[in-house]
C-alpha cells in the first residue's frame, strides 16, 4: 500500500470513528505491517492536508480526532444555540480544583471552597470518566488522591494537561471556568444536591490537610465539536 493510500484509509477511519483513536489502534488498520512511528507521520502530513480547513485533526491525550477549528464556533453557535448552564457553580469550582492543583482530597476542595463538598459531585464527576482516585495521601485516615483523566482532556480538545489555560494571581476567584462547560459534553447532575456549610456538619477525615491557594482558572468558551460518525466531509 502506498502512501496516498494509508493517508486514505487513515482519514476514513478518523472521520468515521466515534472517539480519539491512539497509533495502536490505527495501525490494526493495516493488520500491524506499518510501523507506529510511519503511522505517526502520515497523521502529521494527513494534519497538514487539513490546515486551511474548518475541521482539524487533533492529536489528544488518547489519541487522534477530527473536530472543528475554534473559528468556527460562532457559526456552529447558529446551528446549537445557547442552553441554559448545565453545571452548578459547585460542579464547577470542583472540578476547576481538581484539574489545576491535582492531585488533591476532599478535604483541599472543601479548604478552598468553604464549604463541604458533596460526595454526589465527587462520584458523578468519577462516573462521568472525568476524576479518578490515583492514590491515597499519608495522613490520617488515609484520603483518597484526585486527578483528572484522560477522558476529561479528550473531552476539552487537549493533549495535556500543561494545554489548560494558566491560573491567574492568588486570592483570585475560580469564575472564569464557566467558560469550561460549554467545552464539555452533558452531564446528568441532580442540581438540587446543594453544599453544606462547615458548621453544619461534621468535618471529614481529611479535612485537616493543608490548604491550597486557588487561582483563576481562565478556561476557554470555545468548544471543539467532534465530527460525528459517518460524517462526508468534501470540499
Amino acid at each position: 500500500m502506498n502512501t496516498h493510500e494509508a493517508k486514505r484509509v487513515l482519514e476514513t477511519a478518523l472521520i468515521c470513528a466515534s472517539q480519539a483513536l491512539s497509533v495502536a489502534e490505527l495501525r490494526r488498520l493495516f493488520d500491524d505491517t506499518i510501523a507506529a512511528d510511519t503511522v505517526r507521520t502520515l497523521l502529521e502530513e494527513l494534519r497538514a492536508d487539513w490546515q486551511s480547513r474548518g475541521v482539524e485533526l487533533a492529536q489528544l491525550a488518547r489519541g487522534w480526532r477530527f473536530q472543528s477549528r475554534a473559528d468556527m464556533q460562532p457559526f456552529l453557535d447558529r446551528l446549537y444555540p445557547e442552553k441554559p448552564q448545565k453545571y452548578s457553580r459547585a460542579v464547577l469550582e470542583t472540578l476547576a480544583i481538581i484539574a489545576y492543583r491535582q492531585p488533591v482530597t476532599r478535604g483541599d476542595i472543601e479548604e478552598i471552597r468553604g464549604v463541604v463538598v458533596s460526595t454526589q459531585i465527587i462520584r458523578q464527576l468519577e462516573d462521568r470518566g472525568w476524576v479518578e482516585v490515583i492514590g491515597h495521601r499519608e495522613a490520617p485516615g488515609r484520603p483518597a488522591l484526585l486527578a483528572t483523566t484522560q477522558q476529561f482532556l479528550d473531552d476539552l480538545g487537549l493533549k495535556a494537561l500543561d494545554m489548560l489555560p494558566p491560573l491567574g494571581e492568588r486570592g483570585e476567584t475560580l469564575s472564569s471556568f464557566d467558560g469550561l462547560q460549554q467545552r464539555l459534553p452533558e452531564l446528568d447532575l441532580v442540581e438540587q444536591a446543594q453544599d453544606i456549610a462547615p458548621s453544619q456538619t461534621q468535618p471529614p477525615p481529611d479535612s485537616e490537610a493543608a490548604p491550597v491557594v486557588p487561582g483563576n482558572a481562565q478556561a476557554s468558551t470555545f468548544s471543539h465539536r467532534s465530527v460525528p460518525p459517518g460524517a462526508l466531509l468534501s470540499d
